[in-house]
């Protein structure tokens, strides 16, 4: 939601709601290949005429695209496209520390942001789609699996 605001904000108005379009169709294509193609397409026409709208599309492209990377079903992804949950927690720690006036070092400051973490987590609910959380899990754990497997690979590979 953030990168589509991000480069739509980098854009004349007349472009607006046709690269809005076209991201959120490939966002919601049916595989990460097929969004990073469109992606990359929308990118490659911008680059033309607004440049920093095509920049601001490539950044980050590859983890724009990690819940359809994923697989992850659309009631939880819903959930996951949107930073707001963390956003509010941030600023719900921001306010409980605000009290303080003397920070004396790393670690109170972490203690209190715990502290805020421990306060904001009475506003939190539960996340649309939470039943298919195993199912991420579960697809988290294969991918850290398959990279870190051919990252030791690598490294052997390397050191040979």
């Amino acid at each position: 939601m953030h990168k589509i605001k991000n480069v739509r904000d980098k854009l004349p108005g007349r472009l607006r709601a046709v690269a809005e379009r076209r991201m959120r169709q490939a966002y919601h294509a049916e595989s990460a290949l097929k969004a990073e193609g469109l992606l990359t397409e929308l990118a490659a026409e911008l680059d033309k005429t607004h440049p920093a709208a095509a920049a601001s599309l490539r950044e980050g492209m590859a983890e724009t695209l990690t819940i359809l990377r994923l697989g992850v079903p659309p009631t939880l992804a819903r959930s996951l496209r949107s930073t707001n949950p963390i956003e509010s927690m941030i600023e719900i720690c921001r306010e409980h520390s605000k009290i303080v006036k003397r920070w004396r070092d790393g670690t109170m400051a972490l203690r209190w942001c715990a502290a805020g973490m421990l306060e904001a987590d009475h506003q939190f609910r539960r996340v649309n789609g939470h039943l298919h959380l195993p199912k991420l899990r579960d697809a988290l754990e294969a991918h850290f699996t398959k990279n870190v497997g051919s990252e030791s690979q690598n490294e052997g590979q390397k050191a040979a």
